[in-house]
């Protein structure tokens, strides 16, 4: 089955698990308040991210070098957003890890080890 497929049809249902058992545990309403007081940090933090993010692509920039990691790094954030706008708590754990710098770096070494970086890499210098 493809992987793509398997996700979409993955996400919901475990999204509704996880709110069934959360909610059986603390309330309808405390889960619900739990839900947009994550997506509230992880937006907030997301920003706070992408700014950091920003001032370092500027400042490769200056030093005339490709900011190729702040890039990347600028597009995993936006995807971390969107997921911290999805409601779930599933969703908000995957965006939290790719917020945070020190587990969004361990991700893109895995990306690196099969290639996806190197690839993108080598593409950005020939320019």
């Amino acid at each position: 089955m493809n992987t793509s497929i398997l996700l979409i049809l993955l996400v919901p249902i475990v999204e509704i698990y996880l709110f069934i058992k959360i909610g059986s545990q603390i309330g309808a309403f405390n889960t619900i308040s739990l839900i947009l007081i994550t997506a509230v940090i992880g937006l907030y933090y997301a920003k706070y991210e992408g700014l950091n993010t920003l001032r370092s692509a500027v400042s490769q920039l200056v030093k005339n070098e490709l900011p190729i990691y702040e890039i990347i790094s600028g597009a995993a954030l936006a995807f971390a957003a969107f997921l911290m706008i999805l409601p779930g708590f599933l969703t908000d754990f995957i965006g939290l890890l790719i917020i945070f710098p020190w587990t969004r770096k361990l991700l893109f070494k895995k990306f690196k080890k099969k290639k996806l970086i190197k690839t993108l890499l080598k593409v950005n210098t020939k320019i």
